[in-house]
This record gives C-alpha cells, sequence and structure tokens, in this order.
C-alpha cells in the first residue's frame, strides 16, 4: 500500500483509483483500513474509493498525542495529496468522529457524510474504568488476554481469528518504546470534546447506518445525530448488527450506501 507524507505524519492508505465520486473511508478504533474491504469491493470502479490507516493504528504511526481534529486535518491533507477538491467521507466509530470534524473544519471540501455506529459526544461515564482497564491489558500484556471482550464490544458474538491475529502481528511489530503509540490513540478517543452543539453547522447530505444491537454507541446517540444535523439525512438501522455493522452485515450497509451516493448525483 502507498504511504504519504501528510500534516506532519506518514499515511499508509489505498486508492482504487478512476474518475467517479471519491469516497474516503475511515475505520474505527483498534481496527484499521481493511475494514472496510467489502465496501470498496462493492463500490469500485463506480467511485473512487480511498481508505487509510489513521494514527496509531496499521500503517501510520502515532509520533505523539493528538486529536480527533487532528485526524480530521489528516484526511483533508490526504485530499490534497490525492489531487481531490471534494469527497464525501465516511467513516465507522471513531472514523466518523473525525469525519464530522472534518466537515466542520473545511464544509466545501466534504460533499456528504456517511455515519456508521458513530456519534457526536464523548464516552458514556459507564464504560470508562472498564475500558481504561482493557487498555492497559493490552498495553501491558498484548491483545491476547482480552481479544475476545474487545472483538465482543466491536463486532458481536463470535470467533474473530482474522482480527485477533491482525492485533497480534501489530503489537509484536512495536517495540517497547513505541508502546505509547496504543495509549495516544486511547487518549484521543476516551478524552475527545463533545461536538453535538455544532452539528446543525453540517449542512451537508448525510447517511446515518447504525447497528440495532450496538454494545458501544447506542441507537440513541445515532438518534441525536440524526437531529442535530443541518442537512438531509438518511437514517438507516440494521437489525441485529453489532458495533461494526459494516464488517458484519456489508450487504444490508452496502445497499444503503449505493443508494445515498447515487441520490447525490441525481
Amino acid at each position: 500500500m502507498p504511504v504519504t507524507a501528510a500534516n506532519g505524519i506518514e499515511i499508509d492508505y489505498t486508492d482504487s483509483g478512476g474518475h467517479g465520486p471519491a469516497v474516503v473511508f475511515s475505520h474505527g478504533f483498534l481496527m484499521d483500513q481493511t475494514m472496510f474491504d467489502r465496501q470498496v469491493a462493492a463500490l469500485a470502479p463506480e467511485y473512487r474509493v480511498i481508505t487509510w490507516d489513521e494514527r496509531g493504528h496499521g500503517g501510520t504511526p502515532a509520533p505523539g498525542p493528538f486529536s480527533y481534529w487532528d485526524s480530521a486535518s489528516d484526511v483533508l491533507a490526504l485530499l490534497d495529496h490525492l489531487g481531490i477538491e471534494e469527497a464525501v467521507l465516511g467513516g465507522m466509530s471513531q472514523g466518523g468522529f473525525l469525519s464530522l470534524r472534518a466537515a466542520l473544519l473545511a464544509p466545501r471540501r466534504v460533499r456528504g457524510l456517511i455515519l456508521i455506529d458513530s456519534q457526536a459526544g464523548t464516552e458514556a461515564e459507564a464504560n470508562r474504568d472498564g475500558y481504561e482497564q482493557l487498555h492497559q491489558m493490552w498495553r501491558d500484556q498484548g491483545p491476547g488476554p482480552v481479544q475476545e471482550i474487545v472483538a465482543a464490544i466491536i463486532l458481536g458474538p463470535g470467533q474473530w481469528d482474522g482480527w485477533y491475529a491482525r492485533w497480534a502481528d501489530q503489537y509484536a511489530r512495536l517495540a517497547p518504546g513505541e508502546l505509547s503509540q496504543l495509549t495516544c490513540a486511547f487518549r484521543c478517543l476516551m478524552d475527545r470534546d463533545d461536538i453535538t452543539a455544532r452539528l446543525g453547522e453540517i449542512d451537508c447530505p448525510a447517511l446515518i447506518v447504525h447497528g440495532t444491537q450496538d454494545a458501544a454507541i447506542p441507537v440513541a446517540r445515532a438518534e441525536e445525530l440524526r437531529d442535530g444535523l443541518a442537512g438531509p439525512t438518511t437514517f438507516a438501522l440494521i437489525d441485529g448488527a453489532p458495533h461494526a455493522s459494516n464488517v458484519t452485515d456489508p450487504d444490508a450497509v452496502n445497499a444503503e450506501i449505493v443508494t445515498f451516493l447515487r441520490g447525490l448525483a441525481s
């Protein structure tokens, strides 16, 4: 996969190419760009589809502490590098967090938003202690002892061997001094600001897709997102789907995305 220097970091990304409208997908916490493989397959070559690894994930390092405002600047810098003036920004969970912020930073560059199992607020207080414990164990002992708990939160019930292997490989490639990358990404997630009051500034078309069994972000938060955005918004619930609904229920999610994207062109 190509790597480019943008916004002061080295960004690992993929680009399907072509002359169709650009769609950029940003992944969730502890995931990487491969979580959108089924979306890329469904949308290319009708659309130019870009996926990328965010700071502290996959092939993109985090040189120090950062916020989702920095990540929003990263995706805009990636558009600059690729010569793309305007794109639809799609994101799952934290990918949605940064996409919303990109729409606030550069509204003229965001043709639309695809927000998958995301929200505009901060982390629920009830989850904080448990997440802090999971992070510390992951950092100290690797993902093995907690991978099933983490996968259940993100992907729902099942045996997720492919993701277990990917997490183990990424952890193994971190030198002891690089473990701070995990903490930088985690602190970005846990300490994010609440932008709910600013949703009215975002008036581009939006698609909100949310799993009814999302254990990390309840449907009520997606409804708040829907009600706060100023532009035309499509709201789609994926029955029985967990947090990463685009991974577990790709056909249902892809159908919503294709309908939304084609509607932008009509």
